[in-house]
């Protein structure tokens, strides 16, 4: 009776950790989202220029610069998580991020403060970038620390569907706001409405991660001592092969995800000519559809493995992704619909199988601190970065189907690598 009992309370703790852990990375992405979507009116409000694509060039390289942070941020919380515990990272990542949100909401546009709007505006997505940096990575060892061998694809895929749901936040806000308000009052004070919220979204969520108990696998530690003082020299010295994996496993996964999720609204909009809400309601369905498979894809990778998964997401990519962009850039909603959604179903595959896959490849002690680099450094490089350098490519060819061959670059590059990887979904997590 009393071991039933204590199992219970395992599983409903377990659960509980899971849930509050989701619903912080909910908030906390939401809160990130919320800029990429609202890129063409911060390119009127902050770098407007005679040229268009000038500035929306600008505005994509300021959501790219809040990437540049994400390394940092990744060292500084990964140290602060493996050593002081993974509770009280989660719950400063989420207040930093909604204090940086609040501020972009605050800001005053070029029109009223001439270049210290723009500047400010740099500040704030740095300040997002650091928190970013500490989330991903953190709350990935968090929920699958708490998982049960054999659940672990299916309690990690969670973790992506918060992002998800986060990002699908950021874009009915954006849907919603365009849909609502008239043009002239939404660059005149409409936009700021998300990013205001953003203080609500970070008090919310730092509440219930503070809340939160340390992983059962992180306890285990603290109670012999073996809690690793230096995470990041550890990580460094005695586990490069494995950093250097997570770092070109997230290729893929990056470049698929901001551009499928982030980038191809705008590309929409500039070059497939589809009007700003519309584009915005065939993102939302996307995300929404994204949200619903990664559970399963998820539950798949248990059974399975990881790498099948991850193999046939870089497939379909490389397979797909030009003919698809060719078909969408009539302008036909039906085909730009069918375009996003297929990117969307081959994401998932990954996204379901990756964040127990990255769990997996690291120990416990240095896994915050370890995962967080490896991914975060990709992310920083060529995720954060993708819009831009789509939007780039697409300047400098002249042609509108170039960012595909970025896209598939990666995939193929992701692909290589995990034809040399072992499966790790059958293993004990160490």
């Amino acid at each position: 009776m009393t071991s039933i009992a204590i199992g219970r309370t395992a599983e409903t703790r377990r659960h509980e950790a899971v849930v509050a852990g989701v619903i912080g990375n909910v908030l906390e992405w939401y809160d990130f989202a919320v800029y990429g979507y609202l890129v063409p009116v911060i390119s009127q409000l902050f770098f407007p220029d005679a040229n268009a694509y000038k500035s929306l060039l600008t505005t994509l390289a300021v959501f790219g610069v809040g990437f540049v942070m994400r390394p940092v941020g990744a060292v500084f919380f990964g140290i602060l998580g493996d050593r002081y515990g993974r509770r009280r990272a989660l719950s400063a990542v989420i207040f930093l991020m909604a204090l940086a949100t609040l501020g972009v909401g605050l800001l005053p546009t070029y029109a009223q403060a001439g270049l210290l709007g723009p500047v400010l505006l740099v500040a704030a997505r740095l300040l997002q970038g650091l928190s970013a940096g500490g989330e991903w990575g953190g709350s990935t060892a968090y929920i699958v620390e708490f998982a049960a061998q054999g659940r672990r694809g299916y309690v990690g895929s969670w973790q992506q569907v918060s992002v998800g749901a986060g990002f699908l936040l950021g874009s009915l806000a954006a849907l919603l706001l365009n849909r609502l308000m008239a043009h002239e009052a939404l660059l005149a004070w409409g936009w700021r409405i998300p990013f205001l919220l953003g203080i609500l979204v970070g008090l919310v969520g730092a509440w219930l991660r503070w809340r939160l108990d340390d992983t059962p696998k992180y306890a285990e530690l603290e109670q012999r001592h073996a809690v690793a003082r230096t995470p990041l020299i550890e990580t460094l010295t005695k586990f490069p092969r494995q950093t250097l994996l997570a770092f070109g496993l997230t290729l893929h996964n990056t470049v698929a995800y901001y551009i499928a999720l982030v980038y191809i609204p705008t590309w929409f909009v500039t070059e497939a000519k589809l009007p700003s809400a519309t584009a915005l309601l065939v993102s939302t369905v996307s995300l929404f559809t994204f949200i619903l498979l990664v559970p399963f894809t998820g539950a798949l990778s248990d059974r399975v493995g990881r790498r099948p998964m991850l193999i046939a997401s870089c497939l379909g990519y490389i397979a797909l992704t030009y003919p698809l962009f060719l078909e969408a850039s009539s302008g036909e909603l039906a085909w730009c619909f069918t375009l996003q959604l297929v990117l969307v179903v081959f994401l998932a595959l990954y996204a379901g199988a990756a964040p127990a896959a990255y769990a997996e490849i690291f120990p416990t002690r240095i896994r915050y601190t370890a995962l967080s680099v490896g991914y975060n450094a990709a992310v920083a490089i060529f995720g954060g970065f993708a819009g831009y350098i789509a939007t780039r490519l697409i300047e400098i060819t002249g042609y509108r189907l170039a960012p595909t061959a970025y896209v598939i670059l990666a995939a193929v590059i992701s692909l290589l690598i995990l034809l040399r990887t072992r499966e790790t979904a059958f293993l004990p997590l160490e």
